[in-house]
């Protein structure tokens, strides 16, 4: 007898529907065919327990177990229930017509138990594309694929009781949640907020301008001067996810299985701060079977390196083209997998080995050349995707210890929001760009230009100070922005001016 459960599997982030076959046949031995990994073979001991524990029995004959199409490779141990499921339909042990009508998906361990798997979000998307009338799944996933409306997801503890649910013992009510009133009641919750930084209120500018241009900026500053502490922040000001960036970026952190148990729509925007030893694997993704990496985690969000200089060297080329192309796509010899990166990169370093070079108070111990070698393992193609170069001080003790509340974070973004809804007028017409900060050389030529005063004061800026021709661009697309949170049309001179002192690395040469 043949029998037919449905499946899926996970490609980047996209799921692809997978038809589980299952043919109960004369002779011995249990097969497992359709390039599954060792983890679907391992299955026929866990299924085995779990039937006899549940006080089915596993067929003493021949068991096929094809997974189709046959090309596409599958692997993981969430396939357990569906095949499980097969088999029992196969060998006349579960009666029911309707295993055709779900997607089926789950670990199973010894005793029948379920336990949660991941990439759940794309699977239910995929399902209602489908058809599908609902999806079965282990309990604590079933919050993330309730995202999905318009089909039927159904919770189940265990294999006894996804069996009973098939055989109309049991009634289980579809999971149902309202994605919209669940984001509107979580959006923008964050628990770090600008009103708790004292002073730096010139940082605080700078990343309020990163935030409005979606720049990328980074930190220059000695130990304990607040650099990552205000990074942390810079979430909380960024415009609110819209509910379409909520679902890819969920869909993301469904893939790598970070959402955890019970987990729902992820409503506030990502901060990922990787360690400074990660691998290029990590940062940008890949493997075997392709996972997201930390840029990709940090879609729709901030990607925040501590101690850039002390990243490894090719750890951070392998960033400079997901920061211009804002995806990541992975090759492998079969297949290749796209993952979205559309991140703003924050930095922070010291500026040199000890961290007091250039310090009010505190002096540099580093001797002669090397805190230019410092610098100089930051590269200058890297440097060239980053926007706003800020020099942190240390706060003040008045500074640290005055009464005065802070501008909280509310009150930046409602700024923030404004410039965007500019910048989303001005770039409607071209669907690929959402910020100044996208604007390639050409657009910026139109879109950026200057006055004769501006024109004279930024010759003016790069020879005096020495400004490589890269700062260019960079210097029109921040003064733009600048114009935009002032809310003039015109780029004037003093948002020239200001736009010119965030090349601070250009300026002292530090790129090397």
């Amino acid at each position: 007898m043949l029998t037919k459960t449905f499946g899926s599997a996970v490609q980047g982030v996209n799921a692809n529907t997978i038809t589980i076959e299952v043919v109960v046949s004369q002779g011995t031995n249990f097969y497992v065919v359709g390039l599954a990994d060792n983890a679907i073979k391992e299955s026929q001991q866990r299924i085995e327990s779990a039937l006899k524990f549940r006080g089915y029995r596993m067929p003493r004959t021949k068991v096929v177990v094809n997974m189709a199409p046959a090309d596409v490779r599958k692997e993981g141990s969430a396939y357990d229930l569906p095949i499980a499921l097969g088999i029992l339909h196969a060998s006349q042990q579960l009666n029911t017509e309707q295993l055709g009508d779900y997607i089926i998906m789950g670990e199973l361990a010894l005793d029948g138990s379920l336990r949660p798997i991941r990439g759940v979000l794309p699977i239910a998307i995929q399902a209602r594309k489908e058809g599908f009338k609902g999806f079965i799944l282990p309990r604590e996933n079933a919050q993330e694929a309730a995202i999905v409306n318009n089909l039927d997801v159904i919770p189940v503890d265990s294999m006894q009781q996804a069996i009973d649910f098939f055989e109309r013992r049991e009634e289980i009510a579809p999971l149902r949640i309202d994605t919209r009133d669940v984001f509107q009641h979580s959006v923008n919750q964050y628990t770090a907020d600008f009103a708790d930084v004292q002073g730096q209120e010139n940082i605080k500018r700078a990343l309020e301008i990163a935030a409005a241009g979606g720049h990328n900026a980074i930190m220059i500053g000695p130990p304990g001067a607040g650099k990552t502490m205000l990074a942390k922040r810079l979430p909380s000001i960024l415009p609110l996810l819209s509910m379409q960036e909520a679902l890819e970026t969920t869909k993301i952190h469904s893939v790598a299985g970070k959402l955890g148990t019970n987990a729902s729509l992820l409503t506030t925007r990502p901060f990922r701060a990787p360690h400074h030893t990660i691998s290029d694997v990590a940062l940008v993704g890949g493997g075997g079977n392709p996972q997201p990496g930390e840029i990709s985690l940090s879609h729709n969000g901030v990607l925040f390196l501590d101690e850039l200089p002390e990243f490894k060297r090719t750890v951070l080329e392998v960033m400079r083209q997901p920061l211009e192309e804002r995806r990541v796509t992975i090759s492998r010899a079969k297949v290749s997998i796209e993952f979205p990166a559309n991140f703003m990169l924050i930095a922070s370093m010291n500026p040199c080995p000890c961290g007091y070079y250039n310090h009010p108070e505190k002096e540099c111990v580093c001797g002669p050349g090397v805190v230019q070698r410092y610098l100089n393992k930051v590269s200058g193609p890297l440097l060239d995707r980053i926007d706003l170069h800020v020099e942190v001080t240390p706060v003040t003790f008045d500074q640290m210890t005055e009464t005065r509340k802070s501008e909280s974070s509310a009150d930046i973004q409602l700024r923030v929001e404004k410039a965007r809804k500019v910048q989303n007028a001005r770039f409607k017409d071209f669907p690929d760009i959402h910020s100044n900060a996208m604007m390639p050389s050409q657009m910026v030529k139109d879109i950026c230009q200057i006055n004769t005063a501006g024109r004279a004061l930024l010759k003016t800026a790069m020879e005096r100070l020495g400004l490589s021709a890269r700062a260019y661009d960079r210097i029109l697309k921040v003064a733009r922005t600048i114009a935009d949170l002032a809310g003039t049309e015109e780029i004037r001179i003093e948002h020239l001016a200001e736009a010119i002192q965030y090349r601070s690395l250009d300026r002292e040469g530090w790129a090397g």
